[in-house]
């Protein structure tokens, strides 16, 4: 197992007292699935949200410890956030597609990076379309809104939308709490495609859908990361009473 993320002794507490994460220390493999899971509140979301540094624009009374990506801590102030935000993407619960086409939410962040070579934008829509399990579906109304499509088209255009700026990370906050069970099993099936070429980071919307996915699997209960280790044991044979009572519905 190579380690792709590296999380230190990190600890945040938000402005209004809070406490969402107590002294974390967890080392994230790459290409692999790990799950973040665990009851609501746990700090998992205020986790991803550290690893690419979208917590800058919340309000934080206390942040500290080290997240480093390849040795580099993306913590430090000197960290260019724009360039850490392209190496490390991130889908969220709900879709939000561009005002423009299906294209055009694709080509949005390479043109804005200064790529205008056709070529390379019309190269970067289909490779991306294909690994979000999406292009068979699109290929012929690449030009209609992306506001057409169904929830789960635009949450896989998403996931389409941060592989096409080429992240070495991908974070996914409940990406399917919305979809039905059919778009649900695609997003899923395109996840384990994509571990191959991506380190993933999954905070999944159940129990099941962590089981499903988790080639490693880490347990938040109030800020604090209880158990961590392979998801095939974690939700087989947990070492912690915590993490067995929540896996078998006891609360939560």
């Amino acid at each position: 197992m190579v380690d792709k993320i590296v999380i230190e002794n990190l600890s945040l507490t938000y402005a209004e007292g809070n406490e969402s994460l107590r002294h974390i220390n967890l080392k994230i493999a790459a290409n692999a699935i790990t799950v973040l899971f665990g009851p609501a509140g746990g700090g998992k979301s205020s986790l991803l949200r550290c690893i690419n540094r979208l917590n800058d624009l919340t309000d934080i009374r206390l942040l500290q410890g080290k997240i480093l990506i390849d040795g580099q801590n993306v913590l430090d102030p000197k960290t260019d956030v724009i360039a850490l935000r392209r190496k490390v993407g991130m889908v969220f619960a709900r879709p939000v597609v561009l005002p423009f086409s299906i294209r055009g939410n694709l080509t949005y962040g390479l043109e804005l990076a200064g790529e205008k070579r056709k070529s390379r934008l019309d190269e970067a829509v289909e490779r991306s379309l294909k690994l979000a399990a999406l292009w068979e579906e699109v290929k012929d109304r690449l030009d209609d809104p992306a506001v057409a499509l169904s929830g789960g088209q635009q949450q896989r255009l998403c996931l389409a939308r941060v592989l096409a700026n080429q992240p070495e990370i991908i974070l996914l906050d409940e990406p399917t709490s919305g979809l039905d069970p059919i778009s649900t099993g695609k997003v899923e099936a395109a996840l384990q495609e994509l571990k191959h070429q991506y380190t993933i980071v999954l905070v999944p919307h159940s129990v099941q859908q962590a089981a499903r996915t988790a080639d490693y699997a880490a347990f938040f209960l109030q800020g604090e990361l209880v158990e961590f280790g392979p998801g095939r044991d974690l939700f087989t044979n947990p070492k912690d009473k915590r993490t067995e009572d929540y896996v078998e519905g006891r609360f939560g």
